[in-house]
Parts: C-alpha cells; sequence; structure tokens
C-alpha cells in the first residue's frame, strides 16, 4: 500500500467552525526520536506516517494536512481546534505512533530498552500564518536536501 501521506491544500485560508468560535489554527510540529537515533529509515517512516493519520479516525477534530519523516524526526502540518492544547495533542501522537511502532516493529524494543516511548520528550511547534505554503514546501523536501536540511525559499 502507498502512503498518502501528502494533503494539497489550495493555499486559502481555510476557517473551521465550532459552536461559539471560529478558527484558523495551524501548526508546524516537529518530533524527534529519542536520543536522536536514526530508526525511521523506509519501512519504518512509512509505516509511522499512515499511523499518524490514523489519529484523526478518533480525533476529527484533528486535522493532518502533511507529514514527512526524516531518519531522526518527524514533520507534521496540523490544525487543531482551540479547545485543545498543542501539547495534549503531541502527547497523543507520540503516545499513539509509540505503541504502535513498537508493536509493529520489535527491534524497537532492543534499541529503546528500559523505556516506554520512542520520542524525545521536547517538541518544536510554531503557528502557520501566511507563510504556510514556505513551511508546506519545507515538510515535502525532508530528506532531499545533502545537509539533511531543507532550505526554505521566500
Amino acid at each position: 500500500m502507498e502512503v498518502s501521506a501528502v494533503f494539497y491544500y489550495d493555499g486559502r485560508m481555510d476557517y473551521k467552525k465550532q459552536g461559539h468560535c471560529v478558527y484558523y489554527t495551524c501548526y508546524h510540529l516537529v518530533i524527534s526520536t529519542k536520543y536522536r537515533k536514526e530508526i525511521l529509515k523506509a519501512g519504518l517512516g512509512e509505516y509511522l506516517q499512515e499511523n499518524v493519520f490514523q489519529i484523526t479516525r478518533f480525533n476529527p477534530e484533528i486535522e493532518i494536512r502533511e507529514v514527512n519523516s526524516h531518519l531522526d524526526h518527524l514533520h507534521m502540518v496540523l490544525t487543531i481546534p482551540p479547545k485543545m492544547s498543542i501539547s495534549s495533542v503531541v502527547s497523543m501522537i507520540k503516545a499513539n505512533t509509540s505503541r504502535k511502532m513498537r508493536k509493529r516493529f520489535p527491534i524497537l524494543n532492543k534499541v529503546y530498552w528500559g523505556t516506554d516511548g520512542i520520542w524525545s520528550r521536547g517538541y518544536f511547534v510554531s503557528t502557520v500564518g501566511i507563510n504556510e505554503t514556505t513551511i508546506r514546501k519545507y515538510v515535502q523536501k525532508q530528506g532531499e536536501e545533502d545537509s539533511g536540511q531543507a532550505l526554505l525559499e521566500f
């Protein structure tokens, strides 16, 4: 099965509505593997990306727009409603993907023996405003540059 990890978005502001609010809360999220171990090689990275999208099955208010992984980190562009904190969503993503990854790939239990997860404690998050197209291109190009960093083009 091919991973459809890239959702194309037409670039217009996509306002969401809930009971008493209208919002556009789009975030660029980066989480790295514990000890920056390069475990997200081909099969593991693809499986991880599939599982990230499955989080929306149980939390339809979360919209995952882009996902891409490199050897030791995962980039995402996602929208969450204002009633949810970014830290709770990050915790949910880390817990669910870590559990599924360790179950599917038992070798991770040897790599990360004595610990529950595969993710580092911290994360990077920034809001995405009018530069969403730039951030989305950056996420899509992860792993393509020799230096390991995709260049942002303004």
